[in-house]
């Protein structure tokens, strides 16, 4: 997003993907579900896989660090005169290298093909990296690589050896793709070449109005852009029904940090086949500098396109209804990759890969009208260092499918679903909200200004309760630092996230837990199996404290992950494992409370705050009244101590109660029977109760039958004690 991120003050407290011999490549899937991620002609290899005599760096998840911002959390160091050898492994006639050099230096990578050296050189530069955001509170620098390209002049075959070596910079190397790029394309007969308009092929000349004669020349037709390097000094507006294609990205090519800037058109704009490369070295959001600024209109189309060294691909507000985005590599922009903006309707963002945005990678805000029937669907998202892989900040029956989103940084989730608005006028999440399919690798991150991690899947009633159907389906996780599903209001102000669904689920690794909720609301679980959980299953500790529950309803199938973090005041460290309960600790403080009623402002979260001024009053002149309070796990509870406000004018009273406890929330069986407790601020207004040796309940019911000092049922503490 393009507006400073509020934050909150929170208490200290594919398909599934897996590394082949450093390869990134997608296993089969299940045969009833698509693989997720785009499908892309070149084929990823991890530069700690390769052979050399560079240093390996991380595996590392501190923000702003070289290899937690590096695909798979490590990299490989080159001092100068270090070489690093990748086996090549499909044929190949290009190379893409992901790296790193210092801040303000430059330099070059050697290429050798099987130990010879090639004549051409791969430049690395500092230049587009070290990014500043400081209105963004929680951002530090960040943004630490780069990606350059190179033709080989000749084809590798797999097995082939390719290797760089760095000459007069230290160059960190995280990830090498190698493809096989097709030669240039012939010009479509009938086409307005830019050439014939007096474009430069050269790059030298300023193309810009070139480029303006041929789109108005072309009007219903094709604007070809021949193979060369053209230089653009200023945006394209008034594009409309015409076709923008060039010879293939590797061969036409753009220079140009603003390509079209419009905030209307009638449509009919097509793409293609071309790569538009900036200059664009810090963030500043006034200014439009981005492969498409405002609207294409109606079906509209982009496709085959490189972009890189942009603040934002494409900014979309303004009518672009059934446009379709598909088949493009977004690189090293300094903010979104793309983003919905609002008014969008039936559109179509599929099979793109994105590395190294400096934002959200892929994003739809419903600002001033709701985004509609809209989807990212098989996008490859990795390395977001900062805020989110895919994010959908409101909207109307909205589709996110079969996505493979890895490695996120600081300040986000994998994907994040929220009514988190930024700016007004804002459309909260309507109809139903479908993520389906999705394969979540290392995703998640420490979030430094709540001073705790969000999750690999975040669900975030931010702003506004969420009354959408969120319905999350066959997904995979796997290897998150911290949890795997998140349910969040993320303002702190304690918004309900629910009628949520999660179902057919595979979480493998989670640092942490599988579920982290921290807000009122709930959710229903099928089908989902843990394996390797790093602390417990369920951290249940809504924020802030007293703000209502978070149910977790068990719709069957679920596996790996029944146990439940005990210590509200703690947050779990990733592998940390479920520490035993001090014996001293009261287990109801700040869990879960609900009750049969409540009157006004004294609801059942009173009763648990820790706050022993504060209560729970029920509903009055409505005997027999209950509240309820979920420890987490099975405890063995031995001492209950329950307490009425202190102060004097709390008289004395007598309540008639009975303890009950459950493992399950369902089936109860009575603890100790009824009888009249005697409540006195003489002697605090506390009553102690002692329950039987071998009381073993994760759910502990007080039933009020009276109270002789008021017509409901009082307690402002409910504790519960090991001994």
């Amino acid at each position: 997003m393009h507006t400073p991120r509020s934050v909150r003050s929170m208490p200290v407290l594919a398909t599934a993907v897996a590394l082949a011999a450093g390869t990134l490549v997608a296993l089969a899937p299940a045969p009833a579900h698509a693989a997720a991620g785009a499908t892309v002609p070149f084929t990823s290899v991890e530069a700690e896989s390769a052979s050399g005599t560079g240093t390996r760096i991380g595996p590392d998840l501190t923000q702003g660090t070289l290899a937690s911002e590096a695909s798979g959390r490590q990299a490989v160091r080159l001092a100068p005169g270090q070489r690093l050898e990748f086996t090549v492994p499909r044929a190949a006639n290009a190379v893409t290298v992901a790296y790193s050099v210092p801040d303000g230096q430059s330099g070059s990578l050697d290429v050798y093909v099987n130990g010879r050296k090639l004549a051409k050189t791969i430049p690395v530069t500092s230049k587009y990296s070290y990014v500043d955001t400081p209105w963004i509170p929680g951002a530090k620098t960040h943004h630490f690589y780069d990606n350059a390209r190179l033709l080989l002049g000749e084809t590798v075959q797999a097995g082939d050896k390719v290797a760089v070596q760095a000459t007069n910079v230290q160059v960190t190397v995280d990830v090498a793709d190698f493809e096989q790029a097709a030669g240039p394309a012939s010009q479509p007969a009938g086409s307005v070449s830019v050439t014939s308009r007096g474009a430069d092929p050269s790059g030298q000349g300023d193309s810009t109005q070139a480029f303006r004669d041929a789109i108005a020349a072309a009007r219903g037709g094709v604007v070809w852009i021949p193979p060369g390097e053209y230089r653009l000094t200023s945006s394209l507006n008034g594009v409309q029904d015409v076709t923008l294609r060039g010879a293939g990205h590797w061969h036409s090519v753009v220079r140009a940090s603003r390509f079209i800037d419009q905030s209307s058109s009638s449509g009919n704009v097509h793409i293609r086949d071309f790569a538009v490369i900036g200059e664009v070295t810090e963030r500043v959001d006034s200014s439009p500098d981005n492969f498409v600024n405002g609207s294409l209109g109606p079906d509209s189309s982009v496709s085959g396109m490189w972009l890189q060294h942009l603040k934002v691909g494409l900014w979309l507000t303004g009518t672009n209804d059934n446009l379709v985005v598909e088949n493009n590599r977004f690189l090293d922009m300094t903010a979104d990759g793309l983003n919905l903006n609002g008014h969008a309707r039936g559109v179509r963002v599929r099979h793109n890969f994105l590395r190294n945005q400096g934002d959200d990678a892929l994003a739809m805000w419903s600002l001033n009208a709701p985004d509609v029937d809209s989807s990212f669907e098989n996008n490859t998202v990795t390395q977001p260092n900062l805020a989110n892989g895919i994010a959908i900040y409101g909207g109307t029956d909205i589709a996110v499918r079969n996505n493979l989103v890895s490695d996120t940084n600081a300040l986000g989730s994998g994907i994040a679903i929220s009514n988190q608005k930024f700016l007004d006028p804002f459309h909260p999440l309507a109809g139903t909200i479908t993520v389906d399919g999705n394969t979540l690798v290392r995703t998640g991150a420490m979030n430094p200004n709540w001073n705790h991690p969000m999750g690999a899947l975040r669900v975030d009633s931010y702003d506004s309760a969420i009354e959408a159907q969120v319905r999350i389906t066959n997904t995979t996780i796997t290897d998150s630092p911290y949890s795997a599903f998140e349910f969040v209001s993320g303002s702190g102000r304690g918004y309900a996230a629910r009628n949520i669904t999660v179902d057919g689920a595979t979480v493998r690794d989670t640092g942490t837990v599988v579920v982290q909720a921290e807000t009122q609301g709930a959710a229903t679980f099928r089908n989902v199996t843990a394996t390797g959980v790093g602390a417990a299953g369920v951290y249940n500790c809504p924020y802030p404290n007293g703000s209502g529950t978070f149910t977790l309803t068990d719709g069957g199938g679920n596996s790996g992950w029944n146990s439940t973090w005990s210590d509200c005041s703690t947050w779990p460290q990733p592998g940390q494992g479920n520490p035993d309960p001090d014996p001293g600790r009261n287990l109801a403080k700040g869990r879960p409370a609900t009750a049969t009623g409540s009157q006004d402002v004294y609801t059942p979260a009173k009763a648990v705050d820790g706050d022993a001024n504060t209560y729970w009053e029920s509903a009055n002149h409505a005997f027999p009244q209950a509240l309820t309070v979920d420890l987490g796990t099975r405890e063995a509870v031995r001492r209950l101590v329950l307490k009425l406000p202190p102060q004097s004018a709390w008289q004395a009273r007598t309540q008639t109660l009975s303890v009950q406890g459950s493992a399950d929330g369902s089936a109860w069986s009575t603890v100790v029977a009824s009888k009249d407790y005697r409540f006195d601020p003489a002697g605090g207004n506390t009553v102690t109760i002692a329950l039987p040796d071998g009381t073993s309940v994760r759910h502990l019911r007080l039933q009020v039958t009276a109270n002789t000092g008021w017509p409901a049922a009082q307690f402002s503490e409910v504790e519960a004690y090991l001994s």
